[in-house]
């Protein structure tokens, strides 16, 4: 289990019952970013692989 698993395994069991638009997790990302412009990069390549999931599986 890498450290970051405790963090998702948190978001699952507040929230995992929820549905929200993906324009509100974008919004809640920029939020992010704006609280802690350290993690600008890592939360880019987050949004950006999310974006590309049907490319990812296409190619296989």
């Amino acid at each position: 289990m890498y450290f970051t698993d405790r963090g998702i395994e948190e978001l699952e069991t507040r929230r995992g019952e929820e549905e929200v638009s993906l324009a509100w997790v974008a919004d809640q990302l920029r939020s992010f970013v704006d609280e802690h412009p350290e993690f600008e990069v890592p939360i880019e390549r987050l949004a950006a692989w999310l974006a590309r999931l049907d490319d990812l599986f296409a190619e296989d």
